[in-house]
């Protein structure tokens, strides 16, 4: 099978060389990859050449260079309304988000120069469009070296993790801290497309598998659509590259330890592109080929993994796109959505795993044991893959969200996203559900220029708010529906409170002066409602901290009445019920 793909390789680089379009990995042998200028320079050729290809500059990224997008549609039809208005299921490919990880680089543009120049040959072109960005990160594209990926096997030299900004771009796709993410909202949600393909490349444990597949999380996804992504389309990619001489696996998400007892599914939260896709119901696949395996090796079995996935994508395009509206239509009417998932260690299922054999030899450096992969004692193992998930919290679904102009940053990324809203054209009182802030936690170290919330916990009341000229009213009946109640619940994982965007509500702006404010507090309590002072003298009986700190006692007179902020911790994002 390697010599005939070799022989494949030789005739087609022949063929292209001829053309111009040769590509840096075919003309190394399998041992370089092509900077970001040489790959615009051979998507701009080849859509020269054929009219079935079209390439297109779609926003800034940081680095100051467009990002582009390059599309193949069989029917010769770019504009995006055109493409709206096919029946075609849309495959859209992403590579270069990590540029250090090149393999789907090199293998979509032999792809997409294959299709083109021996499209009689690709029958299954008819009835698919497929779109590819051909270097996401362009910023780590062009900070390229040969060290930093220490464990690689190949290329010879490549681009580096981080962007311009030095910001992971797949933790992005909610906080949307860079130009990047704006400019792939704006092609995704113009797009819409069917499956989604995240090009990337592991290192983790060791085993005999090349291409490694994250899938989007079945539970998740969920209605008709995640079974069938998870009992049928999953499946039929795998076996049509078993059935080429293949051996994929899922994602085997395993670090620091050795794979032969099973692992967990990874857990795609919205942060992920495949997290991202699933809340726009969009099937999700992150490949993750082994860093371990040669470059040549690697980029093979990415081209046929792509090939592949845009044959199934083709076959059954009709399908996932019935169950896709099926499935948006039952969100847009679901009472409920969950926002928490914990993995189910109850349920699994048993795969077969190609690994190593291992052993623990005394470190030369350390003088500690360290783990060893034998490459030559091979096994095969059927090992458990917990891949359930559970719902851990849910909330109804309001009718409607409001948010104030100001919080113009959030609002930004909601229009980004295409979240339709309206602006009040006048001031307006409207009795709402309010959320405030009850707990949360906050993590020690930065997290992609962040310091990430969890564990938070809200407690809500009714109350009467102005809104002013120009807030928003948003009808969460609408495509983005998940992706609303994701973000603006402050509950959810990745809610753009816990993304600290709404950290000046947790900041006090105005106190008092104990010396000042004692006669006040003191004519407060007297006229609290009696279960209220029974409550504060029952605390200063079985509290002693609380008894023998006078700030704290003032302070909890000033926190009920009417001279304590109503601003404080006051989530500024409000639930309203159409009755």
């Amino acid at each position: 099978m390697r010599f005939i793909f070799f022989i494949l390789f030789i005739f087609s680089s022949f063929f292209s060389n001829a053309q111009g379009l040769i590509t840096a990995f075919e003309q190394s042998n399998g041992t370089e990859t092509a900077t970001y200028h040489e790959g615009i320079e051979f998507y701009k050729k080849l859509a020269q050449k054929f009219p079935q290809v079209d390439i297109r500059e779609m926003g800034k990224t940081d680095s100051g260079e467009p990002l582009h997008l390059v599309v193949f549609n069989k029917d010769e039809n770019f504009s995006f309304n055109e493409i709206d208005n096919s029946e075609k299921p849309i495959l859209f490919i992403n590579n270069g988000i990590h540029p250090g990880e090149s393999d789907g680089i090199d293998a979509s543009m032999m792809m997409l120069r294959n299709w083109a120049q021996n499209i009689t040959q690709y029958p299954h072109l008819d009835s698919v469009i497929v779109a590819v960005i051909p270097f996401y990160n362009i910023g780590g594209a062009l900070n390229r070296n040969s060290t930093t990926r220490t464990n690689q096997n190949g290329p010879k030299s490549y681009g580096f993790r981080g962007n311009a900004q030095n910001y992971d771009l797949n933790r992005d796709f909610i906080k949307m801290d860079s130009k990047n993410a704006f400019a792939f909202a704006e092609i995704f949600h113009r797009l819409d497309p069917d499956v989604f393909i995240d090009t990337h490349v592991t290192n983790g444990s060791d085993h005999q598998h090349v291409v490694t597949v994250l899938t989007t999380q079945k539970n998740k996804l969920g209605g008709e659509l995640g079974k069938y992504l998870d009992e049928e389309f999953e499946p039929m990619i795998f076996d049509k590259m078993e059935a080429k001489g293949r051996n994929p696996i899922v994602y085997v998400n395993v670090h620091g330890i050795t794979p032969e007892n099973g692992w967990t599914q990874f857990w795609d939260a919205p942060r992920y592109s495949t997290g991202y896709t699933t809340l726009f119901q969009t099937f999700g696949f992150m490949t993750e080929d082994h860093m371990w395996k040669d470059y040549k090796t690697r980029v093979e079995n990415i081209y046929d993994f792509l090939n592949i996935a845009s044959e199934v994508t083709a076959q059954e395009g009709s399908k996932i796109q019935k169950l896709k509206t099926a499935d948006r239509k039952k969100i847009i009417e679901a009472d409920s959505l969950p926002i928490l998932w914990s993995n189910d260690k109850n349920e699994f299922d048993m795969i077969t795993l190609e690994g190593y054999e291992t052993s623990d030899p005394k470190s030369e450096l350390t003088g500690n044991p360290l783990l060893k992969y034998h490459r030559v004692d091979t096994f095969e193992k059927e090992v458990p893959f917990y891949n359930e998930y559970k719902v851990e919290k849910s909330v109804s679904v309001p009718d409607f969200y409001v948010i104030s102009q100001a919080w113009y940053e959030v609002i930004n990324r909601l229009k980004a996203n295409g979240v339709k809203m309206e602006a009040f054209k006048k001031d307006t009182v409207i009795n709402v559900e309010v959320y405030h802030i009850e707990d949360f936690k906050t993590a020690s170290n930065p997290y992609e220029g962040h310091y990430l919330h969890y564990n938070t916990q809200v407690k809500n009341s009714n109350h009467n708010i102005t809104f002013r000229k120009g807030d928003y009213l948003i009808d969460t009946h609408q495509k983005g529906r998940r992706y609303l109640v994701e973000t603006l619940e402050p509950e959810g994982q990745d809610s753009f409170f816990n993304w600290n965007f709404f950290d000046s509500i947790l900041q006090q702006k105005e106190s008092f002066s104990a010396y000042v404010f004692e006669p006040k507090a003191k004519e407060i309590l007297a006229n609290m409602a009696e279960e209220e002072q029974l409550e504060f003298y029952e605390k200063q009986k079985s509290d002693s901290v609380f008894a023998s700190n006078n700030y704290a006692q003032l302070d909890w007179i000033f926190k009920r009445s009417g001279h304590y902020e109503k601003s404080h911790n006051r989530y500024p994002v409000y639930r309203l019920m159409a009755e």
